[in-house]
C-alpha cells in the first residue's frame, strides 16, 4: 500500500486563498493566474476612455468590462462618474445610437428595440426620446418593404404564410396589428 503525501503552498493573490499542490502543473497555474495584470487609476481611465470612445456604451457595459478589469465596488462608481463628467460616456447618445442602428442595419421594430433597451438599464425618457428618431411613415414603409420580402420567399397555404410571416416579423419586434395590417393589404 503506497501512501502519498502532498505537501501544499498556500498563496493568497488579491484576497483569495488559492491553495497548489507543489509539482509542475501548480506551477504553471500560478504563474497563469499572476499573468493577470493589475492596472493603476491612470492606466484603467485610459483603457475605458478608448474603450467608450470606441463606440458608444452603456453604464451596464462600462460596469461588465470593469469587472472584468478587477475593480469593483465604490470605485466602478468613480470611474463612471470619471467617464460622464469628460463626456466619454452618455446614455441619451447611446440609446439613440442603438435605435438608429438597430432600426436601420438589422431591422429591428419598436417592440424589440425597447426591450432591448430596457435590458441595459436604459431610463424610459432615454428611451421614449430615442424612439422619435424612427419616423412613423418610414417605419411603415420598411415594415411594408420586409413583408413583401417575407412573402417572396415564404410558399405555402395561404393562411400558413401569414402565420410564419407574423411570428418571424413579431420576432423581429415589429408590432402584431401593424404586420396584420400590412399583410391585409393588396398587393401593389
Amino acid at each position: 500500500m503506497h501512501i502519498h503525501i502532498y505537501t501544499t503552498d498556500f498563496l493568497t493573490l488579491k484576497e483569495k486563498l488559492i491553495i497548489i499542490k507543489s509539482g509542475i502543473l501548480p506551477l504553471f497555474f500560478y504563474l497563469f493566474l499572476m499573468k493577470k495584470r493589475f492596472f493603476s487609476a491612470k492606466e484603467l481611465q485610459k483603457k475605458l476612455e478608448y474603450y467608450c470612445s470606441y463606440q458608444e456604451r452603456c453604464h451596464l457595459d462600462v460596469i461588465n468590462k470593469l469587472n472584468k478589469l478587477g475593480v469593483f465596488g465604490v470605485q466602478v462608481d468613480e470611474y463612471i462618474c470619471y467617464l460622464i463628467d469628460e463626456n466619454f460616456l452618455s446614455e441619451t447618445r447611446y440609446s439613440e445610437a442603438y435605435v438608429r442602428g438597430k432600426f436601420n442595419n438589422n431591422n429591428w421594430g419598436r417592440v424589440k428595440i425597447i426591450r432591448e433597451l430596457k435590458l441595459r438599464n436604459i431610463s424610459e425618457w432615454n428611451i421614449n426620446n430615442a424612439l422619435l428618431q424612427i419616423d412613423n411613415l418610414e417605419y411603415e414603409k420598411k415594415l411594408d418593404k420586409i413583408c413583401e420580402k417575407q412573402i417572396q420567399q415564404i410558399s405555402g397555404t395561404s393562411s400558413e404564410a401569414k402565420n410564419k410571416i407574423i411570428r418571424r416579423l413579431a420576432q423581429k419586434g415589429w408590432e402584431t396589428e401593424l404586420i396584420i395590417k400590412c399583410l391585409n393589404r393588396p398587393i401593389k
